[in-house]
């Protein structure tokens, strides 16, 4: 029997069926499981969680004499409620950028921890939680939904130590967005985030040793590294009843249109519109991110470089939806202004991929740092143009991703 109560009824042996409320007001990626720590009924109660369901049937009832708030005879019930209360909770009225950036900022604290877990589940041979992962897509989406950039632009932002698990979060985010891009129904578009969330579950069971190498892979090394989609795919089957679509782009993220890739070298039409999409969105997060042995490339930059290795790399009609769905100039792109101003993009405009908004912050006619001003670069009246590209590296603004995001203290 499955029983809704509240919080302060939770005691050690109750199975958990579902908390009662939003994935990013609880501490537990998994929905369902026993109580078994202290701890846990802890981190029940300092949460903003009033309600849970429980199920009698797979755990302990409550206590004698205590009434539930409510009784449901199947899950199908349960799901239908916890549905409607979400889909009322749910806020994905477009805002600006700095509307969204910190809340987009606790999504990736959140995801993060959520795949240091999954992670270190499958390395111990549990079997993933497919539903627990669905639920942090749904967060993913909605924050995409209010702005497109800020998580994307946020998850781009991790340290050498949080790659593998941050890449998944990132990688989720841009199959969503690029999903929308090229006209995908709802359904689609959910699923092209779980595959992106779930693609390089293989590296779960990598070596530490080689997985965290700060340098180059020796042949035999990479021959390891090149197993972690067969690997992941194997993990899949095993949960059961995944999404076909996740199992594909988990298996083939690796595949390029010339047949150079792995693991079965599939060539063109041979890769289907989603494994394709996820071979684009893994690229552009790799030589973005900060990882032991280089720093990551400017966004901007990172586009070009893709454009150049597009013929055999990448489908043409999903890398030019990558470019549009980012912008030529993604945010955090730094760029010379036609009045000899340096600024870095804050965010994208309608009118054209070619006319951001800039923040500019330093002139190059005096050399100095000047008050921040936002250009929008799509006005009418706006005199000023996109001269170039500038190398963050050469010029080592320490503070250019809190300029950005208007967030103190952002990593990069």
């Amino acid at each position: 029997m499955l029983k809704r109560i509240r919080t302060e009824q939770v005691v050690l042996g109750m199975y958990i069926k579902e908390f009662c409320g939003s994935w990013m007001e609880h501490p537990f990626w998994r929905p369902s499981f026993v109580i078994t720590d202290p701890k846990d009924i802890e981190l029940i109660l300092s949460s903003s969680i009033k309600e849970v369901w429980i199920d009698c049937s797979k755990g302990l009832d409550v206590q004698a004499g205590e009434a539930a708030v409510s009784v449901a005879e199947s899950e199908a019930q349960v799901e239908a409620e916890l549905k409607l209360a979400a889909v009322g909770a749910r806020q994905t009225a477009p805002v600006p950028l700095h509307a969204e950036i910190e809340h987009a900022a606790k999504i990736c604290n959140q995801s993060k921890q959520a795949m240091v877990s999954m992670f270190q589940e499958a390395r111990m041979g549990k079997t993933v939680d497919a539903a627990g992962a669905q639920r942090l897509v749904e967060e993913i989406s909605d924050s995409l939904a209010r702005n497109a950039s800020a998580l994307i632009s946020l998850a781009r932002l991790k340290t050498a130590d949080d790659y593998t698990y941050m890449h998944s979060v990132a990688v989720c985010a841009m199959m969503i967005a690029l999903a929308r891009q090229l006209g995908l129904d709802e359904t689609q578009t959910r699923s092209a985030g779980l595959a992106g969330l779930l693609h390089d579950l293989g590296k779960a069971a990598m070596p530490l040793p080689v997985l965290n190498k700060p340098g180059k892979l020796t042949d035999a090394e990479f021959t390891i590294m090149k197993s972690h989609p067969s690997e992941g795919h194997r993990m899949l089957q095993q949960v059961g009843n995944v999404d076909p679509v996740v199992l594909d782009v988990c298996l083939h993220h690796h595949e390029k249109m010339d047949g150079s890739g792995y693991p079965k070298g599939l060539k063109g039409d041979e890769i289907s519109l989603l494994a394709k999409m996820g071979a684009v969105c893994d690229v552009y997060d790799a030589i973005t991110s900060n990882r032991p042995y280089k720093s990551g490339w400017d966004p901007a930059e990172s586009l070009r470089k893709m454009a150049e290795w597009a013929e055999g790399h990448f489908d043409h009609r999903v890398f030019q939806a990558f470019v549009k769905s980012l912008g030529i100039y993604p945010i955090g792109s730094l760029l010379r202004l036609t009045s000899g101003r340096i600024g870095v993009v804050v965010e994208q405009t309608t009118k054209s991929l070619t006319t951001p908004c800039v923040k500019v912050f330093f002139s190059t006619k005096s050399n100095l740092r000047i008050p921040p001003e936002i250009i929008d670069l799509s006005l009418p009246g706006c005199s000023d143009k996109i001269a170039n590209r500038e190398d963050p590296g050469k010029w080592r603004f320490h503070d250019l991703n809190a300029l950005w995001s208007g967030l103190p203290g952002v990593h990069g």
